[in-house]
């Protein structure tokens, strides 16, 4: 058994151990607030923890307690309290030692056991890289943390060493952690504010997973550091100078991109190391935000601005509560350098994010619940409680939230709404409230009518006018964006989605049934469940309104179980109708539904790669239109008329589209057109041109076979001279 005077030496002797000492020297101990008492929880953790965790070693053959120092030193980086740092000294000791949650209760608090318990529960947690698997587990982490997110800020600081020290672990076991870093501590950390944790877990993982690209890259940037360095501090100067005047001292400092963007930047635009240009930055650090501003000022006097290049996420800042306002300056030598400028509070949160708020302010603590600034956090949350939430959606979900771009747009009462780009009244209405967006009918933007798939501005005032009998439409499935609206759209769907179901398949039998003028057999065919296997009418026309059972296959089974009756002429008839009518046209078949003529809509003129919803009209089977056409019926109470469809069409398939080209009128315009179309080995069916002074509007009308080649063939035209847009229309 352990002395117990060593736990007491120190407080006796003051020879406290200098790893302890360290760690207290970097705490942040607030106004008002007895050092000793600090001092004194702080040391007991300490022993405690090192006592336990004697004789453990990890893989690297380092002192086990080594880990849970380097954790607690993380977190007192981020200007942590105290109990959390306490936590993060005993964040192993249930799991690797025989102390149970109780015994720290016991021995320091509830606060403190929850913490450590929190931890338990997650590092419990078996991940796979199969996405459903790893879905389900990232929800009940993200579960445990709805409790104190201060578990989930413990568990960054250890992940963070753990990814340190990797390359001790079997290469299987790394490969594992990593791809677990990559696809969910680094995207949270992205959405919790904090920066400087995301770029260093993204970094570990690139060179775990792709060692001989970041070694490379590295290399690379070793060997041009002094030069960068160079061309930095030749902009740091004159900034510095012009800042002084004005009597403002800045903190400015270079700073470089991650590795692992670097890579990205190289991969997704195709270039080489030596095209990028702004692989370093300059941070203008000041005290206020007006400064801000001023600085923003002095840079611009200085230096020639890249207009396009201009944010300021201090007026709007993003999601996550980042602020900082970034530009881009032109250098005497002709290259870009972007510049951030930002408050020393605004760099807090910008790179330890959701962490600063437990600094200290005048000896009181900020409540360490889910605040406004990570609202987004508080509804995942919700939405995970719900049980209906399956884990392929939750990952789908998570992919979508983490957008990068986003528009900031205002209710009719001046209330500020962030939403992402590509963002519709839809998202706009489940953003201000859930029951508005089940209820929304249309909605008023800059007080003009549009659909509900119109797309969102910033700067844009969006008014939604509902309806107490409006719900939502299968077809918004496909143009909402925001995690929230869908899951809520997702939600109503599958609570309505058998009456619908039911309603759907009765109306496409008997649609069929009357077309083909045999509408008296509808009983037969009604009460033909049984050999379908089905128990009853209803179940078994859902199958149908789903498209699981199809007309032809009703047809064919009735007829099979009819073999030893004489077939009548009608039977036989009904055969050959069947034969003609729903002869797939072109080679073209929509997957579960070759019992129904299939037309396209003019008013879209949908092609392969296209997502596509079909639409039953009144004696003319149905009509396949893009799932976002504005003719749609988004708002009638016909929308279940409305079927999920597919494309499953042959390689020939050939299909019409059409173009507007815009752009400056000059002798060979058309010629330059027609042979970038021919070029891309693209038939031209029409041509129209027409000129108004200086600005000449083009409509081709081309034979196209997906919406891959299109595009293709769209951004082309957007490079020949003069030309300013490319538009695709519907007739």
């Amino acid at each position: 058994m352990d002395n117990p005077l060593n736990r007491l030496a120190p407080q006796l002797f003051g020879d406290y151990p200098n790893k302890f000492l360290t760690l207290f020297n970097k705490i942040f101990i607030a106004p008002n607030t007895d050092k000793d008492i600090v001092k004194e929880n702080l040391w007991k953790a300490y022993e405690f923890g090192n006592r336990y965790h004697e004789g453990q070693k990890r893989l690297s053959g380092e002192p086990y307690f080594n880990h849970c120092l380097e954790v607690a030193e993380t977190l007192a980086s981020w200007n942590m309290d105290y109990k959390t740092i306490m936590a993060g000294l005993l964040h192993d000791v249930v799991e690797d030692t025989n102390i149970t949650i109780k015994d720290l209760e016991i021995e320091f608090d509830k606060d403190l056991a929850g913490l450590v318990d929190g931890l338990t529960k997650i590092s419990g947690i078996e991940f796979s890289t199969r996405k459903e698997k790893q879905a389900g587990n990232f929800m009940k982490m993200l579960l445990s943390v709805a409790k104190d997110i201060r578990v989930i800020i413990i568990k960054f600081a250890d992940r963070l060493h753990n990814m340190k020290t990797i390359e001790f672990l079997p290469k299987l076991k790394q490969r594992r952690i990593a791809i677990e870093t990559r696809d969910v501590y680094s995207p949270l950390a992205h959405r919790l504010g904090m920066s400087s944790v995301k770029s260093q877990l993204d970094d570990l993982v690139f060179k775990t997973l792709h060692e001989d690209e970041y070694k490379t890259i590295f290399a690379k940037l070793k060997s041009s550091n002094r030069q960068r360095k160079k061309l930095i501090n030749s902009h740091i100067e004159p900034i510095k100078s012009g800042l002084n005047k004005y009597n403002i001292s800045p903190k400015i400092y270079g700073r470089s991109k991650s590795l692992y963007s670097i890579y990205g930047k190289m991969n997704n635009r195709n270039k080489n190391f030596e095209d990028i240009y702004d692989i370093y930055a300059i941070r203008i650090i000041v005290d206020k935000i007006e400064e801000c501003y001023s600085a923003l000022g002095v840079v611009h006097s200085l230096c020639t601005p890249v207009q396009e290049r201009f944010k300021d996420f201090i007026a709007t800042p993003k999601s996550n509560g980042y602020q900082s306002i970034h530009t881009t300056i032109i250098g005497a030598d002709g290259k870009m350098v972007e510049i951030q400028i930002r408050t020393n509070e605004m760099n807090d949160n910008a790179e330890i994010g959701i962490a600063s708020h437990w600094v200290y302010k005048e000896g009181r603590k900020i409540k360490n619940d889910i605040g406004s600034d990570i609202k987004w956090l508080r509804e995942l949350i919700e939405m995970l409680k719900d049980e209906s939430t399956n884990p392929k959606e939750f990952m789908d979900i998570l992919k979508i939230d983490l957008f990068d771009g986003e528009i900031y747009v205002f209710t009719p009462t001046g209330d500020l709404i962030q939403l992402p780009i590509g963002s519709t009244p839809v998202d706009f209405a489940f953003q201000v409230h859930t029951q508005v967006g089940l209820h929304c009918l249309g909605a008023k933007v800059n007080h003009r009518l549009v659909s509900l798939n119109e797309e969102l501005k910033s700067g844009d005032v969006i008014e939604i006018i509902t309806g107490k009998k409006q719900t939502p439409s299968i077809s918004w499935q496909k143009f909402a964006v925001t995690s929230k609206a869908r899951n809520a759209i997702n939600k109503f769907l599958k609570d309505t989605s058998l009456n619908e179901s039911i309603a759907l398949g009765r109306q496409l039998l008997l649609k069929t049934l009357r077309r083909l003028k045999i509408y008296n057999l509808k009983n037969e065919y009604l009460n033909s469940f049984k050999i379908f296997g089905y128990n009853n009418q209803d179940s078994f026309l859902s199958a149908v309104g789903k498209g699981f059972v199809t007309f032809r296959e009703i047809h064919n089974k009735i007829n099979v179980n009819q073999k030893e009756v004489k077939r009548s002429s009608a039977y036989s008839k009904i055969g050959n109708v069947i034969n003609n009518v729903f002869r797939p046209k072109d080679g073209i078949i929509i997957d579960d539904i070759d019992n129904i003529m299939i037309r396209y809509g003019k008013c879209c003129n949908p092609i392969p790669g296209d997502n596509v919803i079909g639409f039953v009209t009144r004696g003319r089977g149905m009509t396949i239109h893009i799932s976002s056409c504005k003719n749609l019926p988004l708002v009638t109470q016909e929308n279940d008329r409305l079927v999920p469809v597919d494309w499953n069409l042959p390689r020939d398939a050939i299909f019409n589209s059409r173009l507007k080209i815009i752009g400056q009128d000059y002798k060979g315009l058309l010629k330059n057109l027609s042979e970038c179309i021919g070029g891309q080995n693209i038939n031209i069916n029409s041509v129209d041109i027409k000129v108004n002074g200086a600005v000449a509007t083009a409509y081709f009308i081309i034979q196209i076979k997906n919406k891959r080649q299109l595009d293709r063939l769209i951004k082309k035209i957007l490079f020949i001279k003069n030309v300013d847009s490319v538009e695709r229309l519907g007739r």
